[in-house]
């Protein structure tokens, strides 16, 4: 029980110090910066009121962790994040809209194109080798694919 009676403001902001470089290195999501910042609000609360209970501290870091990670994931909500690239991690995604040949022939509803210098799996309505296709969905790494009308 010394150790809790002898909690200095400094105990709060190597706490704040040790989130926010745990946020940095191991779980880049946004978690534990908030509760490193609540470490360092209750050593600065700490610094100016040195009589405040280790329950009161831990109660104070406790609301402010949770008040700022609700308002931070309110705010993510209203405010979403854009992107010039937002299909960069889903890369059959860039492919819809676009027609290609196919490389072989779907035949109960499977067959495969190329695309660049990969082969693409596809479902569809059975289709001849060579018929242009256009690539309508996307189902993890299998396209969904109809016969191009246009032929482009």
């Amino acid at each position: 029980m010394d150790f809790i009676s002898g909690i200095q403001f400094w105990h709060w902001f190597i706490a704040a110090i040790i989130l926010i470089t745990l946020e940095m290195v191991v779980l880049p999501a946004v978690f534990f910066l908030w509760m490193g910042i609540a470490a360092g609000v209750v050593g600065m609360l700490l610094m100016m009121m040195p009589g405040l209970s280790f329950m009161l501290q831990i109660i104070l870091f406790t609301v402010i962790s949770v008040i700022s990670l609700v308002v931070h994931k309110r705010y993510l909500k209203n405010n979403p994040q854009t992107t010039d690239e937002p299909t960069l991690n889903r890369r059959g995604e860039q492919y819809l809209g676009r027609t290609f040949t196919l490389h072989e022939a779907i035949v109960n509803g499977v067959g495969k194109i190329r695309v660049d210098d990969s082969t693409w799996k596809v479902m569809g309505d059975d289709m001849s080798k060579g018929v242009k296709v256009k690539v309508v969905g996307v189902d993890g790494t299998v396209f969904k694919v109809e016969a191009s009308a246009t032929g482009d």
